[in-house]
């Protein structure tokens, strides 16, 4: 079995694409999930022209693109055929005013809207799960995409948001593995009290390493193997600040987490895909 990639999301970086394909390279990442957002290398209203070349420079520098986090518009769609991008991930919050049902409905509308572009570029939507307000879970994914082929629309997995939901992780690869294709993240948290003990407790999620969050980097792992699963592990590089500072790290202040969590990813990945 072929031993996944492994990819950074760039979020964190907004400075030239070229001094970050030299930084992701040197820590050893075989690729990156790139940001198409405003602000950012590739911004939704230039990705026509820029995607395609941006991954082209990634790829000059030994990295490969398989994913972006963007819009499920046709342009963002088209580029993607074009570059040769597969997945587009997005998030799927739940809008509260109109309900869960009506925001699954509203979802699957939009999914169906672009059906000819996906098929036409062999690109496919990824839907990942997000703790709080969103379709959380893998149960919630499995709900959200039941019926649609996964080279369309598919189940981005995330343990890390499971993990605060409460759902462990052999049940959610059990659950989302029919809806995968080929993408998975990798980052950990765990619930952190924001308040002393002398007032009702108040939580919040903390964004930490591998071995501070509320799941087993192994297990899934391991869980991942046994499913047949071959494709992109994507590190989002995600972490909080301090307990009392507020927001996430951002730039190369995530350096020192990332190149932890990744020599721990790429152990565990020559060991159990052995």
């Amino acid at each position: 079995m072929d031993k996944p990639l492994i990819t950074a999301f760039t979020k964190p970086w907004t400075e030239p694409l070229l001094e970050l394909a030299q930084k992701l390279k040197g820590l050893g990442f075989d690729g990156v999930e790139l940001a198409v957002r405003p602000g950012y290398q590739v911004e939704p209203q230039n990705v026509t022209k820029d995607l395609p070349e941006a991954v082209e420079l990634l790829a000059s520098h030994g990295l490969k693109t398989p994913s972006i986090a963007g819009d499920i518009d046709e342009a963002t769609i088209d580029a993607c055929g074009e570059a040769g991008v597969g997945i587009i991930r997005i998030c799927a919050p739940v809008d509260m005013g109109i309900g869960y049902m009506q925001s699954v409905d509203r979802y699957r509308r939009s999914f169906d809207a672009v059906l000819p572009a996906l098929e036409r570029n062999g690109v496919a939507i990824g839907v990942q799960n997000h703790s709080g307000v969103h379709i959380a879970s893998a149960v919630g994914l499995a709900h959200l995409l039941a019926g649609y082929d996964p080279k369309q629309v598919c189940a981005v997995l995330d343990m890390g948001h499971c993990a605060v939901d409460g759902e462990p992780v052999r049940m959610a690869v059990d659950i989302a593995r029919p809806h995968l294709n080929g993408l998975v993240n990798f980052k950990n948290a765990c619930h952190f009290r924001r308040n002393g003990p002398e007032q009702e407790a108040e939580y919040t999620i903390h964004w930490t390493t591998h071995d501070h969050g509320g799941y087993s980097w192994r297990e899934l792992v391991q869980e991942l193997h046994k499913s047949g699963f071959t494709g992109t592990f994507c590190m989002p590089a995600e972490y909080n600040r301090q307990a009392g500072e507020h927001g996430q790290r951002m730039g190369d202040d995530v350096l020192p987490y990332l190149a932890k969590d990744i020599a721990h990813l790429c152990m565990l990945v020559d060991e159990i895909y052995a």
